[in-house]
């Protein structure tokens, strides 16, 4: 028998799901190891080697592939940790990191204080030479500022260099001569280089993207580099492949060398499986929430397929890369709750992490986390915590929530443990909001699925104050991005800047760019071990009405996008436009623009099928393990609620809330306001009642 792995490894715990050849499908969750991640992803398959009897040198010679998504390029964004980075610009444009668009973020905030860029200034050095935007050359290259700059960047000690010249995107030779330099004086240096990254218009996106990348790559390059070589120490022979922020999965080599493509790589896995888990609901459309350990992510699947962005901010830094359309709050199971200056609660977006962690986990936290106010308030059985392996201290949750919340508020335990769980609560929501109503859409109109380990502790609240009818909790939803790693499949994509009017559009010349892009994507799809046939590509076109600022991008079938027929392209825009905005002008006669043209090269990959479960006569009694003192949100007090054990329901099984669902990973809090049934799956659908 052999296996494939998905490995997700979050700030508090690293969640793993197992495929076997036999169709099964078995969850892990080990806590995270923040020092050293590589370290917890043996850990855990130590876990699973011994869930099997066997030892792990035995079980990890039938695993085939290792699928893993990383956030160690995030942590290291977020908390400033990256490399010492140098950065080549050309003269006269070096602050534009610190300019960016001239735009202020908070226009009315005169203490507003603007982003610390991650290349300090006297590490930003200008390089004579200039390119015009069509790429020819006004004023030659001056080497020697490239060669000074390489001795100050010796001298400082630097581990990356990111290289992004004015125009580079319409000729990267004056970018390419500079990276010769730096790669010869600088041997071993990570290099981030802007027209092979992002050739594209704009430079204050392409400069801030190059570095970042640059930024993040000796990080990520020495965590897996010691990833593979912990692997390669313990037998494994198979492929394991990373998580990259648009939603597919690539080689460590390829990643290595476009370091950015992993800087949301954690959460990104999370909409491919939910899309899975909608369409066995008949819907193409799902809102998707993840709640873990220490953040919270909310995110949009739409046609079936996750929402895509060409651009967004990481910690207030621009990325201008392909990636899901992901929002992140610090709202998790260790999120801290605090009283601020005006005396009020509030949770977050401090985490207690996997160390110390929660007050109740014995493990030195002191202050009071979501975890602990979910214990407090009957929603978690101490003895039960993570399958029963990680008992918690009830004693010492109460005393954290007394202490730091209940006593400075003057209110009693249960009163401060409940305005924990609001509070938080109502962030979660706003984090709905954010990717639902403020892009013009009612959440009201999909179906929510629901991830995470802590994520249906709170599901039903979160849904309730959005006014959403209906929530699904899937079988293996705490560790839904470790699931969604196996359902995705290889993907790349590459850009190229035309700024053209319709009017002026060069069909030959657009062809050319399809055709050159697609060669290049065939090419790295087949080098990854992708067959022919089992490859295809997507176009898509960012576009603009003339005066425009913002544009659109639209997807656009490649035979009509080869053919130049303008006509569907402009019809596809208008309809697009009108969908994002509530208008268009096709009636006006007002011009449309071409600015980049993209292409996704796709590689299909082997997925697994979700197994059946057994069928019921609709009575979930057989499940009830007993019945717990918890907290009904809704009544605001507390009740007697049966407590059912997950893997004893069966499909058809029917209840109504207030009640408790416990898995070893998870426990679902049903409200009252919401009606359970199981379906062919496995998995739990939440119905508003009356609806």
């Amino acid at each position: 028998m052999s296996f494939k792995i998905g490995i997700d490894v979050g700030g508090t715990f690293t969640d793993l799901f197992l495929w076997a050849s036999d169709g099964r499908i078995e969850t892990f969750k080990v806590l995270s190891t923040p020092a050293d991640p590589s370290v917890g992803v043996i850990d855990g398959l130590r876990v699973i080697a011994n869930h099997f009897g066997t030892n792990l040198g035995d079980f990890i010679r039938d695993v085939t592939t290792i699928v893993h998504g990383t956030t160690v390029t995030t942590n290291a964004t977020l908390t400033r940790s990256g490399a010492k980075t140098g950065l080549l610009t050309t003269a006269g444009v070096r602050d534009a990191l610190e300019m960016r668009r001239g735009i202020r973020e908070e226009q009315y905030d005169n203490r507003f204080r603007n982003v610390v860029p991650v290349v300090p200034r006297y590490l930003r050095r200008p390089v004579r030479g200039r390119l015009d935007y069509r790429g020819n050359e006004l004023s030659p290259l001056e080497m020697q500022d490239i060669r000074d700059a390489v001795s100050l960047f010796r001298k400082e000690g630097i581990e990356a260099v990111a290289v992004c010249f004015m125009n580079s995107f319409a000729n990267p030779d004056h970018e390419q001569k500079a990276a010769e330099v730096v790669s010869s004086e600088l041997p071993g240096v990570y290099l981030g280089i802007s027209s092979k990254l992002l050739p594209t218009i704009r430079f204050y996106n392409r400069i801030s993207t190059t570095a970042l990348d640059a930024y993040v790559g000796p990080v990520l390059h020495k965590y897996l580099a010691a990833l593979t070589k912990q692997l390669a120490s313990v037998g494994f022979g198979g492929v394991l492949l990373i998580m990259q922020s648009n939603g597919g999965v690539a080689l460590p080599e390829v990643v290595m060398e476009n370091a950015a493509t992993t800087l949301l790589s954690g959460p990104a896995a999370g909409p491919r499986a939910a899309a899975a888990i909608a369409k066995t609901l008949a819907s193409q459309d799902c809102v998707v929430v993840d709640m873990g350990g220490t953040s919270f992510d909310a995110s949009l699947v739409r046609g079936g397929d996750a929402a895509m962005r060409t651009e967004g901010d990481i910690d207030r830094l621009r990325i201008a890369l392909p990636m899901l359309d992901i929002t992140t709050i610090g709202a998790g199971g260790g999120s801290i709750g605090w009283i601020d200056e005006g005396g009020l609660l509030r949770m977050g977006p401090q985490s207690a992490g996997a160390l110390p962690g929660p007050a109740c986990y014995g493990r030195g936290g002191e202050r009071p986390t979501s975890t602990d106010a979910n214990l407090v308030l009957g929603y978690l059985d101490p003895d039960y915590f993570a399958g029963g392996k990680l008992r918690l201290d009830v004693e010492r949750a109460r005393d954290a929530i007394l202490r730091c919340v209940a006593q400075p508020l003057g209110l009693s335990l249960d009163e401060a443990a409940a305005g924990m769980y609001r509070v938080i609560n109502t962030n979660m929501a706003h984090g709905v909001r954010e990717i639902t109503v403020k892009r013009g859409l009612d959440p009201r109109e999909f179906p929510m699925v629901v991830a995470g380990g802590a994520g249906a502790l709170h599901a039903c609240m979160i849904a309730h104050e959005l006014e959403m009818p209906t929530l699904v909790v899937p079988r293996t939803a705490s560790v839904l991005c470790a699931a969604g790693m196996l359902l995705s499949d290889i993907q790349h994509d590459f850009v190229r800047s035309y700024v053209t009017s319709f009017a002026q559009l060069d069909r030959a010349h657009l062809r050319n760019l399809l055709a050159e892009m697609t060669a290049a994507g065939e090419k790295q799809l087949l080098a990854e071990g992708i067959e022919r046939g089992d490859e295809r590509s997507e176009v898509f076109l960012d576009l603009r009405y003339v005066k425009q600022y913002h544009d659109v991008t639209v997807p656009v079938p490649a035979a009509v996008a080869e053919s130049g027929d303008l006509e569907s392209i402009a019809q596809a825009f208008h309809s697009e436009h009108n969908r994002l905005y509530g208008y268009d002008l096709k009636d006006e006669g007002t011009g449309i623009e071409l600015i980049n043209v993209r292409v996704r090269a796709i590689g299909r990959t082997d997925k697994p099928a979700l197994p059946k479960i057994a069928s019921g006569n609709g009575d979930p009694s057989r499940a009830q393990k007993g019945v717990r003192r918890a907290f009904v949100p809704e009544d605001g007090t507390f009740a007697e609620l049966p407590v059912y054990a997950a893997d004893l329901l069966c499909a058809g099984d029917r209840f109504a809330g207030p009640a408790l669902v416990e898995r070893a990973d998870t426990t679902i809090v049903v409200s009252r306001s919401y009606l359970a049934s199981v379906d062919e799956y496995g998995n739990i659908i939440l119905s508003m009642r009356g609806v």
